[in-house]
């Protein structure tokens, strides 16, 4: 979709500055953010392009307004929400209404993860590659031009490069289609496979003849966004 997610290669927000020695969390609460959001992710009431299109869907004003965890703790509300695992009145002091706790009913997960698995679980990830039922249209050193598309829903296409020209520069196999991934609210969700190409493009064709000369700008880009240069 778009929207302010996605302002890459956009003017007025300016630079990027990294700190320097910065931490892996600035307050003890975005630690506690990460964790519940890794722990709800094992759940199997969603998954990360579901998770990833619910942080692009809050409102404009709320996105720029929230930092990293802020969004990241405002998705994770809409994802529960959602789903029933949570209800409104519940957010803003953490509890169950004691009305409630007669009342509501838990919803079945697919897996509840423990403490002591969470470095094993991270470090094996859930790899998005399958077996690849196409040949691939495209190979390394094809000029291929990103499509000029507007959809309502996720995608992993960067505006800045739609409707220009790059190169294949790397064939990474099939993979699965983030656009369909996110569009099953609940499992089983479609894990339709496409090609994924590293498509490179210079900076001056997306920025104009006052670009550096030397920049380049590499994007995963699956086959779908992509089509022959003219």
């Amino acid at each position: 979709m778009n929207s302010v997610h996605d302002m890459g290669g956009q003017q007025g927000f300016g630079p990027v500055l990294p700190e320097a020695n910065e931490p892996l969390f600035h307050a003890a609460w975005e630690k506690r953010a990460l964790g519940l959001t890794v722990a709800m992710g094992a759940s199997g009431q969603w998954n990360i392009d579901l998770s990833r299109a619910a942080r692009e869907s809050l409102p404009p004003t709320v996105y720029l307004a929230s930092s990293y965890y802020e969004i990241w703790l405002r998705g994770l509300q809409k994802l529960m929400l959602q789903r029933g695992m949570v209800q409104t009145d519940e957010l803003p002091g953490g509890q169950t209404p004691t009305a409630a706790l007669t009342t509501t009913k838990g919803l079945p997960v697919v897996r509840v993860l423990h403490g002591s698995d969470v470095d094993a679980t991270l470090a094996k990830g859930s790899p998005a590659s399958r077996p690849a039922t196409t040949a691939a249209r495209f190979k390394v050193g094809d000029v291929v031009q990103a499509k000029n598309m507007h959809p309502a829903g996720h995608t992993r296409l960067p505006r800045y490069v739609r409707g220009h020209t790059g190169t294949v520069q790397r064939v990474h196999g099939a993979h699965i289609l983030p656009d369909r991934h996110a569009t099953k609210p609940l499992p089983p969700f479609d894990d339709h496979a496409e090609w994924l190409y590293t498509v490179v493009f210079h900076g001056r064709a997306l920025w104009g003849p006052e670009t550096d000369v030397g920049l380049q700008v590499s994007v995963d880009a699956w086959e779908s966004y992509l089509e022959p240069a003219a």
